[in-house]
């Protein structure tokens, strides 16, 4: 981003106004009576329930079991490494997804659409079959794996492997929310504090990202999550070494297939719990950031 780069101007799409609230308030009183009671056990049903039996489960023999569970070695290596990965994918997911929503949102060039479509494919391509695309790239019959090997480098089984699955499946979260975000907002910001003699580093610190500071922090929440529970693609790559690859999912599983259902789901209340922190900031920050958030994702 240098001073000498003029932005292209680029006309802000205009989000269509939402309906108003009276056309909603004149259908049936029984009608909205309705859908609400469909609406909330349906919620009900899929959301509240198995919440609330995954801490009764966990809780079933006590709290002692439950904080035996927790503190176990192989409980805290997962968490550990999970926390790791989460960590090292986020960070990376954060450079890529401005980068990638600067690109498309402020510049008009041939491939932009492809490009757009390669952010959006690991939502259309199942988490297992990208775990077995690195594994064909990076494993012991491939032509790269046997050399990094040799040079001591592993990747298949290793950290290095579950973080790239893990950025893998991730990388579209803080991207596809900024990249509507600053289509909207077009370039007359930026434009302006160019033509004012400020470098490309002072125009994206003091215009483009504080514009962007809540679409950004709902991606980053976004991406953390499903970083942290992310199950499929990790599983391919993993090995499932206990206390050396095994992520939090995969603890999980390893516990509920041995029949320690109280181990299980002493785990599972901290994804859990990492749930209802992301629906509780997911919330506060679509208060915040409400009108813009909507008005982006119609776009």
């Amino acid at each position: 981003m240098s001073a000498d780069i003029a932005l292209p101007a680029v006309v802000p799409v205009r989000p269509q106004a939402r309906p108003p609230l009276q056309e909603v308030a004149h259908e049936p009183r029984l009608v909205r009576l309705v859908l609400i009671v469909i609406a909330t056990l349906f919620l009900g049903l899929v959301v509240v329930v198995p919440l609330v039996a995954v801490f009764a489960e966990a809780f079933r023999k006590g709290v002692g079991p439950f904080l035996e569970a927790l503190s176990e070695p192989d409980a805290l290596a997962a968490i550990r490494l999970t926390l790791t990965i989460a960590a090292i994918s986020v960070p990376l997911n954060l450079v890529f997804g401005i980068a990638a929503a600067w690109t498309i949102a402020k510049f008009a060039f041939r491939g932009r659409t492809f490009l757009i479509t390669l952010i959006d494919l690991p939502f259309s391509v199942s988490p297992v079959i990208s775990g077995l695309v690195w594994v064909l790239l990076f494993g012991s019959q491939s032509l790269v794996g046997p050399w990094l090997k040799g040079q001591g480098i592993e990747v298949i089984f290793a950290l290095p492997g579950i973080v790239l699955a893990t950025v893998f499946v991730t990388f579209p979260f803080i991207a596809r929310e900024l990249i509507p975000l600053m289509e909207q907002q077009g370039t007359g910001d930026e434009e302006a504090a160019l033509s004012l003699g400020a470098t490309g580093w002072q125009t994206f610190r003091y215009v483009t990202l504080p514009n962007i500071k809540w679409g950004l922090l709902y991606g980053v929440l976004l991406c953390n999550a499903r970083a942290m529970g992310e199950f499929g693609a990790v599983s391919v790559v993993s090995g499932h070494v206990r206390g050396l690859t095994e992520t939090m999912p995969l603890h999980i599983e390893a516990l509920y297939n041995e029949y320690d259902f109280v181990g299980a789901f002493a785990v599972s209340t901290l994804l859990a719990a990492l749930a209802l922190v992301t629906l509780v900031l997911k919330t506060l920050l679509e208060l915040h950031y409400g009108d813009e958030l909507a008005a982006a994702r119609k776009h």
